[in-house]
């Protein structure tokens, strides 16, 4: 029998000033029996907030007029007709960042670079919708179709340069809709990078349409102004234990140990002695020098050798493998184990990603 959900909590927002939520000192299983509209957290006042205003002083400067509205739910997400942008309850209180951490391994959006790369990404959904901008002709010859269907997964080719790269596992490639997210959010940084990033790319000239139709319209008020809110907090009347029971349910289970037979041939589940470093901190300090090593291999792009890298330096840090030993030996092993984990990535079926 399941737990029945904990009664309202008394105080109001977790607002910075507010008083502390009584569920901030709860154990895991007592707070997993809150219903998430109980919660009471909001945006204001919190560093989220404060990463939303960089967003803004990013459109400022590319010369937009156009500002996303935002609202607290479950997920990540932009809906389709509507120019804003929903944020995840668990970046707003250090407690729930702690049990997000506990129950998916991570927290995305959880520091403020990785929450400044998902707000451009979901600002170029919103902008597509306050403009109409999938109707256009070109936009169309240049990211396809936004009624194409979403597929369940989609294989990526890490080698494409026809893409941006953006967001982890080669999210452009996708959908239309996510190519253009992903187009406008490389966009948003400083033009001198994206041109020097994507010189000779295919890419490169959806990044230059972006610039194009940003310079059309980026003066002129929005002609979607819909604020309706999908899925607010304060209406979703599950416990947060129902919550991560369906989002579990959704990702595969076994990806996260998919190179765990490889990280401990390389790596010690315990520090010797003589002391050696946690395979997290050993990773990226040698990172530059193992992506040069695995790319004479491979011939792969860098880029690409760093979404498995990404993967490996996460999975060693959740299994608190320690680097002991020589740390030529270890590079030269590591970086063997990466090149062949590169291609498996590039050439076998684990790379059909789940949407």
């Amino acid at each position: 029998m399941s737990a029945r959900p904990e009664k309202r909590v008394p105080e109001k927002r977790a607002h910075a000033g507010d008083v502390r939520p009584a569920w901030a000192e709860w154990s895991d299983e007592r707070l997993l029996s809150l219903r998430l509209c109980d919660l009471g957290v909001g945006l204001e006042g919190t560093w989220v907030q404060g990463t939303i205003e960089k967003l803004h002083d990013n459109l400022a400067r590319r010369g937009l007029r156009f500002r996303p509205f935002y609202w607290v739910s479950s997920e990540w997400f932009s809906p389709t007709g509507v120019p804003g942008i929903a944020v995840p309850f668990y970046l707003l209180h250090p407690r729930l960042m702690r049990l997000e951490r506990r129950m998916m391994m991570e927290v995305e959006g959880g520091t403020r670079d990785g929450c400044l790369k998902i707000l451009r990404h979901e600002c170029g959904h919103a902008f597509q919708q306050a403009y109409r901008l999938h109707r256009r002709k070109k936009w169309q010859q240049h990211f396809g179709l936004t009624s194409k269907t979403y597929p369940d997964t989609y294989r990526p080719n890490p080698a494409s340069r026809r893409h941006v790269q953006h967001l982890r596992l080669f999210y452009a490639q996708s959908h239309p809709d996510e190519d253009f997210a992903e187009t406008f959010a490389v966009w948003l940084g400083p033009p001198h990078r994206w041109r020097r990033r994507y010189a000779g790319w295919e890419a490169l000239d959806k990044i230059e349409y972006v610039d194009e139709v940003a310079q059309q319209v980026g003066k002129l008020a929005p002609s979607v102004n819909v604020r309706e809110e999908e899925g607010p907090l304060h209406e979703l009347t599950q416990t947060l234990r129902e919550h991560y029971a369906e989002k579990l349910d959704r990702y595969p289970t076994n990806a996260p140990d998919i190179y765990d037979r490889d990280l401990l041939k390389v790596f010690d589940g315990t520090r010797h002695p003589d002391g050696g470093a946690r395979a997290a901190v050993f990773l990226r300090r040698n990172r530059r020098r193992i992506r040069q090593v695995v790319r004479r291999w491979t011939g792969e792009y860098e880029f690409t050798l760093d979404q498995v890298l990404d993967d490996m330096v996460l999975r060693t840090r959740e299994l608190g493998l320690w680097a002991n030993g020589e740390t030529d030996r270890l590079v030269a092993d590591f970086a063997m184990m990466l090149a062949v984990n590169t291609v498996h990535f590039l050439y076998s079926k684990r790379n059909r990603i789940p949407l």
